[in-house]
């Protein structure tokens, strides 16, 4: 018997909306909401142009405000939508479009994501999107973790949940974030991949694990070497082979140019992930 699903009660999706790529985490995000009886913000993002140059020829202005025009439209209509839909499913929801600069954009959501529970987002396989910046920025500024939903994933589901632990900080504020979803779930299972780097001094899983057991989580500990070093793939073919519904870890980070950016393991996963990931930092 699934266990009801606690103390999620405020839950923040983002979400840009285009024509030919729907956003998964509105559809994900008001599932869950509806699970665990959460009232919902649902903000609608778009990213405002704006010209560089002080001196510009008038067809550049027009242009220039017309795809402002037609991504606010867009935005807008995401943000009609989202509304129709909390109001079927009788989902308590707060609708907004924004249509700010890109800088603004990330410090509104990263705001928003400190006053609630935590934020859904969509996972996107190109680098240099906006959603990938406002995940970046959710994680490093909110205090909050993210849940990163790949396309197709419309429905939540946490029956089964794999947690990547490797012993560090990061990893135990993940897998104490995610408690609540750990207790709702069938089955837990503590993912250690080794090969990848030295885990002489972290924390093994086996200690990790009757920490969950006192919670009341049903929890088992599995041993994985990395495929070729490749962490990642090997958690995301372990994830594809025991049709895991959630991946918890910790957000790994390096800096580059004194810049915050997610580390190679947390953006591989990112890039092609195979279930909703569940971040904290």
């Amino acid at each position: 018997m699934t266990k009801p699903l606690n103390n999620m009660k405020n839950i923040l999706i983002g979400f840009t909306e285009d024509e030919e790529a729907p956003s998964a985490a509105l559809s994900y995000g008001l599932s869950l909401a509806r699970e665990s009886g959460a009232h919902v913000t649902a903000l609608s993002a778009s990213v405002k142009l704006a010209l560089t140059h002080s001196v510009v020829s008038d067809m550049a202005s027009g242009l220039v405000a017309a795809e402002n025009q037609r991504v606010r439209e867009l935005a807008e209509a995401a943000a009609e939508s989202a509304r129709q839909k909390a109001m079927i499913e009788g989902i308590p929801c707060s609708v907004e479009a924004v249509q700010l600069r890109y800088a603004e954009l990330v410090e509104t959501f990263s705001s928003l994501c400190r006053v609630h529970d935590l934020a859904v987002a969509d996972a996107d396989a190109d680098m240099l999107t906006v959603d990938r910046s406002l995940i970046e920025q959710a994680l490093f500024s909110s205090g909050r973790p993210v849940i990163v939903v790949p396309r197709g994933t419309d429905t939540f589901k946490a029956e089964r949940i794999i947690v990547a632990w490797d012993g560090s900080a990061k990893a135990a504020r993940a897998l104490n974030d995610a408690l609540p979803f750990l207790k709702h779930a069938q089955t837990v299972e503590i993912v250690c991949v080794s090969g990848e780097k030295d885990l002489s001094r972290a924390v093994p899983g086996a200690e990790i694990a009757p920490h969950l057991i006192r919670h009341g989580v049903q929890v088992t500990v599995t041993e994985l070497t990395a495929q070729n070093g490749d962490a990642a793939e090997t958690l995301r073919n372990h994830a594809k082979l025991t049709r895991a519904d959630m991946i918890v870890m910790g957000a790994f980070v390096h800096s580059r140019l004194r810049q915050m950016v997610l580390g190679g393991v947390t953006q591989s996963l990112l890039k092609e992930a195979p279930v909703p990931l569940f971040l904290s930092y």
